[in-house]
C-alpha cells in the first residue's frame, strides 16, 4: 500500500502535530475539525513551530514553504475518504470516534487505511464497527508530536500484516520510531505512565508531600525531565482521568483506581494547562502550585 495523502482529524494539540510531522516528510495533509477557529490555531502553530526549524538550521526556508503548502484545512469529514491514510485524534471518548468513523464510511476509498490516536482505547472494538476491520491500526503519536520519537502501533484482532507493515514504512519515513503494542488497555506508554501520575496524585491526596515536593522528589531523585503531577497537567487531568477509568474497567484491578483527588480536579474544570489551572496555577509568569 503506497501512502503519499493522509487526513487527520482533530485539529488540536494532537492533530496539529501530525499535520506537521506529515506535511514536513513530504505528505500531502486534509486536515479536519469541526471548529474554524481550532483550524486556524492549528495552522498558526504548524507555522511558528516549523519556523522555529528554521531558526535552529534543521529545515531552510524553501522546505518550510513546500511543508506548509501540503496542508489543505476542512470542515467537511468527506473530503478525507480519498486519502490513503486517516488519521483520527479526536477527544478521547470511545463514542465520538465511534460518530467520526461512521460519518467518514460513505466517502473512504476501498483501500483507505483507518486510524486512531486513541491513547488507551479497544482497537479491535473500534475496528469491528467500521466496514475495515483489516486495515484498521491503533496509531499512537506522543505529544509534542514534532519532537517525541516514539509511535506505538497497535494492531487489533483482525489488522492485517500489509496494514501493519505500511504503517512502520510510515512509521520510517517520519524519522521515527515504532514500539509495537499488544491490544490491552493503555497499550505500553500509558500503562506504566498514567498510573505513576494517579500514585502521584495518591501521594498528594495523602498528604505524603506537597505537589512541589512531589515533583521535585521525581526530578532530582528519579532523573525525570518533568515531575508527575506538572506531567499530568502538561497531558491533561481529564485525559488521566479517562485513561485510569480504561485501565481500571479494562482490568478489573484495584490498583488502577483513580485518585479522589484527581476526579475532584476534573470535576472544577483543573484540568492542566490548556485551562490555566491543575496542580499548579499558569496564569501568572512562574506556574504557582495549587496544592
Amino acid at each position: 500500500m503506497s501512502i503519499q495523502s493522509v487526513g487527520v482529524i482533530g485539529a488540536g494539540q494532537m492533530g496539529n502535530g501530525i499535520a506537521h510531522v506529515f506535511a514536513t516528510s513530504g505528505y500531502d495533509v486534509v486536515l479536519n475539525d469541526v471548529s474554524q477557529e481550532a483550524l486556524s490555531a492549528a495552522i498558526g502553530r504548524v507555522e511558528k513551530n516549523t519556523a522555529r526549524q528554521v531558526a535552529k538550521g534543521a529545515m531552510t526556508e524553501e522546505a518550510r514553504g513546500a511543508a506548509l503548502a501540503r496542508i489543505r484545512t476542512t470542515h467537511e469529514l468527506g473530503e478525507l475518504g480519498g486519502t490513503d491514510l486517516v488519521i483520527e485524534a479526536a477527544t478521547e471518548r470511545e463514542e465520538v470516534k465511534d460518530q467520526i468513523f461512521a460519518g467518514l464510511a460513505p466517502s473512504l476509498g476501498a483501500d483507505t487505511i483507518l486510524t486512531s490516536n486513541t491513547s488507551s482505547l479497544s482497537i479491535t472494538r473500534l475496528a469491528a464497527k467500521t466496514d475495515r476491520p483489516d486495515r484498521f491500526m491503533g496509531f499512537h503519536f506522543m505529544n509534542p508530536v514534532p519532537v517525541m520519537k516514539l509511535v506505538e502501533l497497535i494492531r487489533g484482532i483482525a489488522t492485517s500484516d500489509e496494514t501493519y507493515q505500511s504503517l512502520l514504512s510510515v512509521v520510517e519515513n517520519l524519522g521515527k520510531t515504532a514500539a509495537s503494542a499488544e491490544d490491552y488497555p493503555a497499550f505500553i506508554v500509558n500503562r506504566v505512565l498514567i498510573p505513576m501520575i494517579n500514585e502521584a496524585c495518591y501521594a498528594l491526596y495523602e498528604g505524603v508531600g506537597s505537589v512541589a515536593s512531589i515533583d521535585a522528589s521525581m526530578k532530582l531523585g528519579a532523573n525525570h525531565p518533568m515531575g508527575p503531577l506538572e506531567l499530568g497537567d502538561f497531558i491533561g487531568l481529564d485525559t488521566c482521568l479517562a485513561i485510569m477509568n480504561v485501565l481500571h474497567d479494562g482490568l478489573a484491578d484495584t490498583k488502577y483506581r483513580p485518585c479522589p483527588l484527581l476526579v475532584k480536579y476534573v470535576e472544577a474544570g483543573w484540568v492542566g494547562r490548556k485551562a490555566g489551572r491543575g496542580f499548579y496555577d499558569y496564569h501568572g509568569e512562574v506556574p504557582v502550585p495549587t496544592r
